[in-house]
């Protein structure tokens, strides 16, 4: 465990613990609402901490290894605390094909980072990724829930002025849960 997750009070709100509540309730066995709960905690917190991994474990009737297991699993969940944009550009065959290269360089020349590094102020992190699913489409990025494909220069210097502003770019495959 490390030392942020032993210091830091895990507390969600009571709109989040609704939402997995509500989760499990829609889904035919509890089990089966894992990846929306963990959805919900990472919404709120941007990771999910060890406490968050009892929880989950607890209300759903599953073991602390099986949350673990999706947890590690899939490259958009996190168990410590992340940059506020986690950019994750795919770069297996099909979009490295496609150009990927390019627009890891470009964004690491934006961004002033390499990728696997986080920019000094959190607000960002860059990181490679394999497959995300959509091989024609590249090269792709994913940011948390959302894809963005067919990536090119001015592209992704049209999403990060909608980040300086304050807003979410427009994805273009939109991966909501809830709704």
């Amino acid at each position: 465990m490390s030392k942020s997750q032993e210091q830091t009070e895990f507390k969600l709100s009571a709109e989040t613990l609704a939402k997995i509540d509500g989760f499990i309730e829609q889904y035919p066995t509890k089990a089966s609402a894992l990846m929306p709960c963990i959805w919900a905690i990472t919404d709120e917190l941007n990771h999910v901490p060890l406490d968050g991994v009892k929880l989950l474990a607890e209300k759903l009737e599953v073991t602390i290894a099986r949350v673990n297991e999706v947890l590690s699993f899939y490259t958009m969940y996190r168990t410590e605390p992340q940059a506020d944009h986690v950019l994750q550009v795919c770069h297996n065959i099909s979009c490295h094909i496609m150009g990927a290269p390019g627009v890891i360089a470009h964004l690491e020349k934006k961004l002033s980072v390499r990728k696997g590094e986080s920019t000094p102020d959190g607000k960002f992190r860059l990181e490679g990724a394999e497959c995300l699913g959509a091989c024609g489409n590249g090269p792709v990025l994913q940011l948390g829930k959302h894809l963005y494909e067919h990536l090119t220069t001015e592209k992704i210097d049209g999403m990060l002025d909608d980040f300086k502003r304050g807003e979410i770019p427009r994805a273009d495959t939109d991966r909501e849960l809830e709704e």
